[in-house]
């Protein structure tokens, strides 16, 4: 195994570790300021989305700023779709190198994400699609692509879910 797909490797195993074990600010050092993170919808065609500005998105943040005010929503308990949260277990597989061009790669992966909730469990899958650029000798995100192959949507999605 190569060491850079060992270094991108690990990187989407904490980014996961990190939501599941709820350590938010760990989880946004992770990202890039000027992060696209991005989950489309479905169209009628039954392909996702293509255009965040101009079509319907389960959740888009165009930078970090969006996401570290998610995260504070979270953690302050006035969000509707985090009291009381969810345990959750994410597993990241079949990661691929899809495309390297300097400090930048493009990263392709699938993912299931459990859910514990109320006495429930739910389960969420799709794939993801990362851009990951060098910054200060260590990979951070600079998007993330999150398709939800899941036909209904059966509760709450929110960054935790994915």
């Amino acid at each position: 195994m190569s060491e850079l797909f060992e270094a991108v490797s690990d990187l989407l195993y904490r980014e996961a570790a990190f939501i599941d074990q709820r350590q938010w600010s760990e989880w946004l050092d992770l990202f890039t300021d000027d992060v696209q993170y991005w989950i489309p919808c479905w169209d009628d065609d039954g392909r996702p989305t293509s255009d965040p500005q101009s079509e319907v998105s389960l959740v888009y943040y165009d930078n970090r700023q969006g996401l570290e005010d998610r995260v504070a929503r979270i953690r302050s308990g006035f969000s509707a779709a985090s009291v009381t949260m969810p345990r959750t277990c994410h597993q990241v597989t079949n990661i691929r190198i899809a495309k390297r061009d300097g400090d930048l790669l493009e990263v392709a992966s699938a993912w299931t994400a459990h859910s514990f909730h109320g006495g429930e469990t739910k389960v969420f899958y799709g794939f993801y699609d990362h851009r990951l650029r060098r910054v200060d000798e260590r990979w951070r995100i600079c998007a993330k692509k999150i398709i939800v192959v899941n036909d209904v949507i059966p509760t709450l999605l929110d960054i935790f879910s994915v």
